[in-house]
C-alpha cells in the first residue's frame, strides 16, 4: 500500500511502505528522455536518500510505456553556469551531470531495483544496468544506442558494467552494432535476473523487495557495497579480506542474532539497525 506520493515533474517520488521508495521518471510522451530537468531531479533525490537513513531499497521505473530512452534528442537544455563556456566545455558539463548519476546509484547504501517497463536505451540503459537487480516486463527492449547517433558506445559506464553482466563478446558487440534487443535476449544473456508479464512487473518487484527487507540493514548495504567492489578487485585472496571483514561487522551488530532466531522459528525478523 503506498503510504505517500509526492509528485514533481520529471519526476514522480512515492513511499510504497517503511524503507522503499519508488522513482519514476515522468516524462512519458518523450519515453522518459533525459533532458536537464529530469537529470537535476534525479540528482536531487538521490542526494536525499544519501542521507534518509530509513530507506533500504528503491525501485527506478518508469512512467508510460517507457522506461528510459536516453538523452532527449529534441534537446537536453542548459546546465546553469554553462551559458559563457564553449562548446566543449559545456557539452562536457552535460555529459559528467548525467554520468554521475549512474555513480551515484552505486555509491548508495540502498539496493537499487530496475523495474523496465518499456524501452531503456541509452542512458536508459546504463541506468539499468547500475542497479543492483533487473527485472523487466515481456515488452522491454534494449539498446546500448550511442554510435547509432554519431558519438563513441561507450558512454555513462557502459563500457564497464555491460560486460561485467554479459561478458565482454556480447557486450563488444552491442556496444559496436547498437542494436535494439528484446526482454528474452536481455535474460537469456544475463542482463535481467527476470523478464514477467507486463501486468505482473508491479506485483513481481514487490516480491523482490519482500526478499531484500528480510535482510538485516547493514548486511544489505554491506553486500550491495562488497558485490560491486568485487569486480574491481585483482584477486581472490582481496575479496576474501574484503568478505572477512563484512562478516566480523555484520556479527557484532544486535540485528544478526534476530535474523538468525527468525529463520530458525521461521518468522519475521524485527530489525533496529543495530
Amino acid at each position: 500500500m503506498i503510504m505517500s506520493v509526492v509528485t514533481s515533474s520529471p519526476l514522480e517520488v512515492e513511499t510504497l511502505r517503511d524503507g522503499v521508495v519508488i522513482l519514476r521518471m515522468n516524462r512519458p510522451a518523450q519515453l522518459n528522455a533525459m533532458n536537464v530537468e529530469l537529470v537535476d531531479a534525479l540528482h536531487a533525490e538521490l542526494d536525499r536518500l544519501a542521507g534518509d537513513t530509513t530507506c533500504r531499497v528503491v525501485v527506478l521505473t518508469g512512467a508510460g510505456r517507457g522506461f528510459c530512452s536516453g538523452l532527449d534528442l529534441g534537446g537536453f537544455g542548459n546546465l546553469p553556469g554553462s551559458e559563457d563556456m564553449g562548446t566543449v566545455q559545456s557539452t562536457m558539463l552535460v555529459q559528467t551531470r548525467i554520468a554521475t548519476l549512474v555513480q551515484k546509484i552505486r555509491r548508495l547504501p540502498q539496493v537499487f531495483v530496475a523495474a523496465v517497463n518499456g524501452a531503456a536505451a541509452g542512458g536508459g540503459l546504463a541506468l539499468v544496468l547500475a542497479c543492483d537487480v533487473r527485472i523487466a516486463s515481456e515488452s522491454a527492449v534494449f539498446a546500448v544506442s550511442f554510435i547509432r547517433v554519431g558519438f563513441s558506445g561507450c558512454d555513462i559506464g557502459t563500457s564497464w558494467m555491460l560486460p561485467r553482466l554479459v561478458g565482454a563478446g556480447r557486450a563488444h558487440e552491442l556496444m559496436l552494432t547498437g542494436r535494439r534487443f528484446d526482454a528474452d535476449e536481455a535474460l537469456r544473456i544475463g542482463l535481467l535476473a527476470e523478464v514477467v508479464a507486463e501486468e505482473e512487473l508491479s506485483n513481481h518487484v514487490d516480491t523482490v523487495v519482500d526478499s531484500l527487507l528480510a535482510a538485516p540493514p547493514m548486511s544489505l548495504a554491506l553486500t550491495k557495497r562488497g558485490m560491486w567492489l568485487a569486480l574491481e578487485m585483482p584477486s581472490l585472496d582481496t575479496a576474501i579480506e574484503m568478505e572477512n571483514r563484512q562478516q566480523v561487522l555484520t556479527s557484532a551488530t544486535t540485528d544478526q542474532p534476530e535474523a538468525m532466531k527468525a529463520f530458525v522459528e521461521r518468522r519475521t525478523p524485527v530489525y533496529r539497525n543495530h
